[in-house]
């Protein structure tokens, strides 16, 4: 199997020449030895006598190795006998023995002597001359060199990729196994390498010393050695630079065929048969065989040793791989890679350099053959499974690879160990690992295809199968997709790592996503002044090119020149996906490190510390609360469907989070990133678009948007209530201003001056209360008489503000949403109480919204300044007969009902302005419906309402039972408080007789056939009936007569019991009551008697003030 897949032997002339040859230079001892034109270091060595007279006879007829006495005992023993009558048959078997079978001494010299003497010989070289006539004209290098000296077959051999006559190739081929079986024999290497093999120790090149066949064995040190050195920080025993490029050129030389690496090829020989049977040698095909099976289990320590080193020599040198030199040779011409051919070990050789620059040419489109492209995928995974390729990589990461990777060689998984070390919290990375291992993901582009990281395909390979299967198997987009499914249920743990510990390089350069190069690189060119993908920038470094192109995503025309659409959607994409994990925004982490150790250190989930960092905003650092600030301010522009406007999607999401449909993690997202936008207006999008001028005009130096929003809806009532000719907020910002106060209105954590003094009544009184829908806002409400007074104070001026705009009453809004657009389409969105208040009680009104309006109107009666109508128009009574009440009463105070309870008194007497007494006298007909409605009543009865009428309280629909109930029991009620009160509905049922339902249902058909013609109010209906009862011609429904006499009997009653708060009271009671007649001649009987009295007292006074006088 030694010869599995070689060429076939050269034709019969070539060989017949090949032993004349031998026979013409044979080993004369007579004319002494055969040695080539001034020979340095080699010469043949005589053989014995016997041998040379052996030898004599032979000469006519051919010459012939195994007739030689010191080999054919090996022979016998090593070699097929069909081989035995051809020299160079018999050569390559004994050559290519297994390890472990030792030639005897002097066969091994007869055959060094033998291969020497055949490419030095000058009749041997005019075979060459003959074959290879053609080849030698076309190559000018084998051209000119000197004939005679055994450089024209060295030169053919190192030029033998060119030659295409076939003759001349079979010879080449056929030759260069025999020169590359010694280092000696290849000319020009022992003059090069002479010192630095004695200097490494690596054989020894004197004659007499141990003159052995080598096998290459000197080789495979030298191209040690030279790959140690470049792993070297300080080059102890520096290899010449001659001699560098003599090994890296041996190297290449026998790139396409396995065999001609001597060392590699009796390492690998079992390997080979083990995994690469079936592979023809030549064109580098073996080699490539088996580096593809290097980490495989089966794979000898020996044969991998000897691949590494072969590999290192490719990534200094990639012509030393056959099949890449080969596949992008035309490539390289075109891309202009390949600036000095003539120097091995200049840059333009290195591997990274290649595909480097073959990368960016593939990145800006520009055509890179298939085949090429192909080799270059190859080598990249290579670079990235084993990170001992990459010198930068040993030389500078030494220390954290002992550290933590020590054990981790095979399948990349040192490099990921690095990756992960390198973007922990506490990174021991240093600097210049971290750059070496930048270099290295930049030459190897595992995003391009992500098969190129072995590590991450194995760990994903199930994902991949799950969650991207709709896409093409090595597409840049699989990528992208993991990172859309990280924290999801379908990634596993292992792909999660490996793939953050990628992406954290990959967020570093912004060239390594090739999607997001190819759409913005015309962009980053124009805008931030980037180079090419293969050359950097001091003045816009990789890591910041990103920055500067989000800088310009969300420009509008107005602000100048923006990004294409493509290439913001991919920006989006990448900002999407950074905000997963801070450690893939570069900058971000950089100037938030110490932020996210103090306050973040608790959160390891998705999205948790970006989310954490903007909780904690008003904490930050300047330049971190300036990083995130702006992120922050880029999520609200950014909208992922690029059919809508950039930030109505938000809008709508906002709008929609308490849908059914709406999922639970998008519902609480969504509400996170509201209470995040209340940190700063420009963190609303169309907010700052539309207010942003308003805001600099009328709110400078505010910056809190809920600040923001109140400076700016204080503008605008102020200009409306003072009428003003212009308003100074601008239409479009009034608009979304609404927009604004309606979602605030949702969520009490959307105002923080309501918010945080609230946080201990919450956790008190309303502890599991969801905070959404405004359920928590209206828990605040409903406990109001329970709250701190710092709540208390700011629940008040809430309910002022949505009295007077009940568009931000979001619970009113919510559960009337439907009576809304039955009832109220046409009503002026400031009147919708009050219109939903006149449809309360209509048949088609949703019980729901009728139980909310109802809770508006109590809310409403605890105190007029939450009744703008009523406010409105009482602003003249209320101070004129309610000072004593405001006096009393501080600012924030409630008055609980005592101003509207002062006003129904006086709407008693009678003594109101039209305006008020009209709305004084709804606020009258409503309470006689539903007690509730009185909070003075409600709070002095309470305890006669639960004693006296649970029943009637307990009532689904209140119409009056509760009131009645409390009237029949007058003589019941021990509180004088409670009795007053309902002697004061009493008062005010006798002025007006819609404040009496019960009445009023009962003599509903006498009003209109006895008092149709007499104008309701002022008690006028009241008087019409009772003048009704007292004439007996006229008769009234049963019913009406019953309730009617009741309450003259209730009022006869008041009249006795209530005591007259003032001299009109007195005189009213007077005049109302039965005994009026009496009652005034009494009054003026007194009146009579003082008047007399006053006569004679001052006639009596006078007289003895005369008498003094006189005396």
């Amino acid at each position: 199997m030694a010869a599995h897949g070689r060429p076939p032997l050269p034709l019969l002339l070539l060989s017949a020449c090949l032993y004349s040859c031998v026979a013409v230079r044979g080993f004369k001892v007579s004319s002494g030895p055969a040695e080539p034109p001034n020979p340095p270091a080699v010469r043949t060595v005589d053989l014995p006598a016997k041998e040379e007279a052996a030898a004599q006879p032979r000469r006519a007829s051919g010459w012939k190795l195994a007739e030689e006495e010191a080999c054919r005992e090996d022979l016998s023993r090593l070699c097929p006998k069909h081989t035995w009558t051809n020299n160079l048959a018999v050569l390559e078997c004994l050559q290519d023995r297994r390890e472990h079978m030792e030639l005897a001494p002097d066969c091994n010299h007869l055959l060094w002597s033998y291969k020497l003497n055949l490419t030095t010989d000058p009749k041997f070289e005019s075979v060459a001359l003959e074959v290879c006539k053609s080849t030698i004209a076309e190559i000018k290098e084998c051209n000119d060199e000197e004939r005679g000296r055994g450089y024209l077959v060295s030169c053919l051999v190192d030029h033998r990729g060119n030659i295409s006559e076939y003759q001349c190739n079979q010879y080449v081929t056929k030759m260069t196994s025999i020169v590359f079986s010694d280092y000696r024999l290849i000319c020009g290497f022992m003059d090069k390498c002479k010192e630095d093999i004695n200097l490494l120790h690596c054989g020894s090149i004197n004659v007499g010393q141990k003159d052995i066949h080598s096998q290459g064995e000197v080789i495979a040190c030298l191209e040690k050695a030279l790959v140690k050195e470049a792993e070297q920080q300080n080059h102890i025993r520096p290899i010449k630079e001659e001699c560098q490029k003599a090994i890296l050129r041996v190297a290449e030389l026998s790139s396409d065929d396995f065999h001609l690496d001597r060392h590699l090829y009796f390492a690998c020989r079992d390997d080979r048969e083990r995994f690469c049977l079936n592979v023809q040698a030549g064109e580098g095909r073996v080699y490539k065989c088996l580096f593809n099976h290097k980490f495989e289990e089966a794979m000898s320590e020996k044969c991998r040793d000897a691949l590494t080193t072969r590999q290192k020599l490719i990534s200094q040198d990639y012509r030393v791989s056959y099949s890449l030199a080969k596949a992008c040779k035309l490539d390289l011409k075109k891309q202009h890679c390949s600036l000095d051919t003539a120097l091995p070990r200049a840059r333009e050789a290195r591997l990274s350099h290649l595909l480097l620059c073959l990368e960016a040419a593939v990145h800006r489109g520009r055509p890179v053959s298939g085949e090429c492209q192909g080799e270059m995928l190859d080598y990249r995974r290579m670079l990235m499974e084993d990170f001992s390729l990459s010198p930068e990589i040993v030389l500078h990461c030494r220390t954290e690879i002992e550290a933590h990777c020590s054990g981790l060689h095979r399948k990349g998984r040192t490099l990921h160990c690095l990756m992960r070390v390198g973007r922990g919290d506490h990174s021991t990375v240093g600097s210049v690992c971290q750059g070496a291992l930048q270099t290295l993901i930049q030459s190897a582009d595992p995003g391009a295809d992500y098969r190129i990281d072995r590590a991450l395909n194995e760990a994903c390979e199930s994902v991949i199968q799950t969650a991207c299967k709709h896409i093409r198997s090595g597409d840049p987009m699989i990528l992208s997709c993991l990172m859309e499914h990280l924290y999801t249920e379908k990634m596993v743990e292992d792909c999660e790592h490996r793939l953050l510990e990628l992406q954290y390089f990959i967020s570093r350069d912004w060239k390594l996503d090739p999607i997001l190069y190819r759409k913005c690189q015309g962009d980053a060119a124009r805008l931030c002044h980037t180079h090419g993908w293969n050359e950097t920038s001091d003045l816009m470094p990789a890591g910041a090119v990103f920055s500067c192109l989000y800088r310009h995503a969300y420009r509008t025309e107005e602000q100048g020149r923006r990004l294409s659409r493509d290439c913001k959607m991919e920006v989006q994409r990448v900002l999407h996906q950074r905000a997963l994990d801070v450690k893939l925004d570069p900058e971000l982490q950089k100037r938030c490190i110490s932020d996210l150790g103090k306050w973040c250190s608790s959160k390891n989930d998705a999205g948790q510390e970006l989310e954490c960092l903007q909780d904690h905003l008003e904490d930050l650092v300047q330049s971190c609360r300036d990083v995130v600030g702006n992120l922050t301010e880029l999520e609200s522009e950014d909208a992922t469907d690029n059919q809508m406007d950039t930030g109505v999607l938000m809008e709508c999401l906002v709008q929609n989070k308490h849908q059914k449909e709406m999922n639970d993690k998008c519902a609480v997202g969504v509400t996170h990133f509201q209470l995040i936008q209340m940190k700063d207006f420009r963190f609303s999008y169309k907010f700052k678009m539309a207010c942003k001028e308003d805001v600099l005009r009328l709110c400078p130096n505010i910056k809190k948007k809920v600040d923001v929003v109140v400076c700016l809806s204080t503008t605008v009532r102020n200009d409306t209530l003072q009428e003003a000719r212009e308003q100074r907020v601008s239409l479009k910002c009034r608009k979304q201003l609404r927009v604004e106060e309606l979602e605030m209105s949702e969520d009490i954590r959307l105002e923080p001056e309501l918010y945080d003094p609230c946080k201990p009544d919450i956790s008190r009184l309303c502890p599991n209360v969801p905070f959404g829908n405004a359920q928590m806002i209206e828990c605040l409400k409903e406990q109001k008489r329970h709250l701190s007074p710092r709540c208390h104070q700011r629940i008040f001026r809430l309910q002022e503000v949505e009295m007077s705009d009940p568009e931000l009453d979001y619970q009113l809004m919510r559960v009337c949403k439907q009576m809304i657009k039955r009832f109220c389409t046409e009503a002026d969105a400031r009147n919708i109480l009050q219109c939903l208040k006149q449809n309360k009680n209509s048949e088609l009104m949703d019980p729901k919204c009728k139980q909310m309006i109802t809770k508006r109107q109590i809310t409403q009666n605890t105190d007029y300044r939450l009744n703008p109508v009523l406010r409105k128009a009482c602003r003249v009574d209320i101070p004129k007969f309610c000072k004593s009440i405001l006096n009393k009463a501080s600012e924030d105070s409630e008055l609980e009902g005592q101003v509207i309870s002062c006003l129904k008194l006086k709407y008693a007497d009678q003594k109101l302005s039209s305006d008020c007494e009209d709305q004084i006298r709804v606020i009258l007909q409503e309470s006689a419906l539903d007690y509730r409605l009185d909070p003075q009543l409600k709070v002095h009865c309470s305890e006669e309402i639960s004693s006296l009428c649970a029943e009637e309280a307990a009532a689904q629909e209140q119409m009056g039972q509760v009131e009645e109930c409390l009237k029949v029991n007058l003589l019941k009620v021990k509180h004088d408080d409670c009795k007053k009160e309902v002697l004061n509905m009493l008062k005010e049922s006798k002025a007006d007789i819609f404040v009496d339902p019960v009445l009023h249902t009962a003599c509903a058909l006498d009003l209109k056939h006895h008092c149709a013609a007499v104008t309701p109010g002022r008690g006028r209906q009241m008087s019409c009936l009772m003048e009704a009862l007292q004439v007996k011609r006229v008769r009234l429904q049963p019913e009406c007569k019953k309730r009617l006499q009741d309450r003259i009997d209730m009022w006869s009653y008041a009249a006795k019991v209530a005591p007259a708060e003032g001299f009109s009271d007195l005189a009213v009671q007077v005049m109302t009551s039965p005994s009026k007649n009496y009652l005034l001649f009494m009054v003026a009987l007194s009146v009579c008697v003082l008047f007399l009295v006053g006569l004679l007292c001052g006639r009596i006074t006078k007289r003895v003030t005369r008498e003094l006088k006189d005396r």
